[in-house]
């Protein structure tokens, strides 16, 4: 029963995030229906991310105090709702407060989901899970990059949205059904408080790992958003074949992400998978704008896919194993809150660079310049005596 738990918690998150990646496969025809500029374009994601952000620790804290399950099911049912409402809109107003409500509903999935199939697993696998469940979305990108271009055509844009919201909601009353009632959560005798959330912000290692988070949701949203319009516009590629590359780049981070997960939690060393991913990326992203022709395009979307989310279940993991589990959803929810900060400002940032140079090569380096802070962060973050908290946990647990 635990795998099927496990399963549902993965789908789960995977039918969520088809809406979101739905939104940026099939951008240039959102564009064109509605006649919106580039940085209009940017704002619809823009909007849902910073609502999205804000939200993250009160969620966090919410989990931390009531049932993560029951926030789990309220966010699925919103965000499914909101996507059914977004197939039928016409006015750019409209989906502009239809996504900013979206990001409030999709927060209430993410850090109570961690939470939820954190407990699924070994204290010693805690990295193996966080990584495990944000692997599901970038799996459903596979789906939706490969099959979506094929299916628009005949369906449009507005119909799939309302499919992947009937799809999103059945997977959500059968992980209703196999996990059964909702119990509430026992009473605690010291209940976490959401200004326990000051103290954790005196640790180094607190405020080192949400620098990362900055980075690492930069990165991987302005890539991904961005990267189907990039081969259209900029590189004169059909919708088809961006779908396609796009696949392509799910299908290499979807594994990536438990790997990652598992190689911190063998090794006992997230910082060096961290790093490793960060001088990676450092180096694709220099590079994307400047390959010339289709193959050597593809070889670097490649290697940036495969470690844009490598690090995600180690990153997430470090400061919980440092500072305790008690306020595991606090300290999630800030991490998630910096990282949907970058999340926001450079989806916003590369549609108005795109906008003012025509070009999205100045964004695409911008991120690259990121990487580099974050990697600062990274080794500094390696000296201090906390970490090695994070080797003895993970060896002895």
């Amino acid at each position: 029963m635990r795998r099927a738990i496990v399963t549902l918690l993965v789908v789960c998150q995977s039918t969520q995030a088809l809406i979101f990646g739905g939104i940026a496969l099939f951008l240039p025809l959102i564009r064109a229906d509605l006649g919106l500029t580039f940085t209009q374009a940017g704002t619809l994601a823009a909007a849902s991310n910073l609502s999205y952000a804000l939200m993250q620790v009160p969620s966090g804290f919410l989990a931390d105090r009531f049932s993560p399950r029951t926030l789990f099911l309220t966010g699925l049912l919103g965000t499914n709702l909101l996507a059914a409402a977004f197939a039928v809109l016409t006015s750019y107003q409209l989906l502009l407060v239809n996504q900013a409500c979206a990001g409030v509903f999709r927060a209430l999935v993410f850090a109570p989901g961690l939470l939820l199939i954190s407990e699924e697993f070994p204290s010693d696998r805690r990295a193996t899970a966080m990584g495990l469940y944000v692997a599901g979305g970038f799996s459903s990108n596979i789906l939706l990059s490969s099959t979506g271009p094929l299916l628009v055509e005949p369906l449009g844009w507005r119909l799939l949205f309302g499919l992947f919201a009937a799809t999103g909601l059945l997977t959500l009353a059968l992980y209703r059904w196999a996990t059964g009632p909702v119990v509430p959560k026992p009473p605690a005798d010291d209940p976490v408080r959401l200004a326990d959330l000051a103290g954790l912000l005196r640790h180094r290692i607190v405020w080192l790992t949400g620098v990362i988070q900055f980075t690492r949701l930069a990165v991987a949203q302005g890539f991904t958003f961005w990267l189907p319009t990039w081969l259209v516009v900029d590189r004169g590629q059909s919708l088809t074949t961006a779908g396609l590359v796009a696949a392509l780049g799910a299908a290499v981070t979807a594994p990536a992400n438990y790997l990652g997960g598992y190689l911190s939690d063998r090794l006992g060393r997230p910082l060096l998978v961290i790093s490793g991913s960060l001088t990676i990326l450092t180096a694709g992203l220099a590079l994307l704008t400047y390959v010339p022709g289709i193959p050597a395009v593809l070889i670097v979307i490649a290697l940036i896919s495969l470690v844009v989310q490598v690090y995600f279940g180690p990153l997430f993991a470090l400061p919980i194993a440092v500072l305790g589990t008690r306020r595991a959803g606090l300290l999630s929810g800030f991490g998630n809150f910096c990282a949907n900060l970058g999340g926001f400002a450079f989806v916003y940032a590369l549609g108005a660079v795109k906008d003012t140079t025509g070009s999205f090569r100045a964004g695409f380096l911008s991120l690259s310049a990121l990487c580099v802070v974050a990697l600062v962060a990274a080794v500094l973050a390696r000296p201090r005596r906390d970490l090695s908290a994070y080797n003895r946990e993970s060896a002895t647990a």
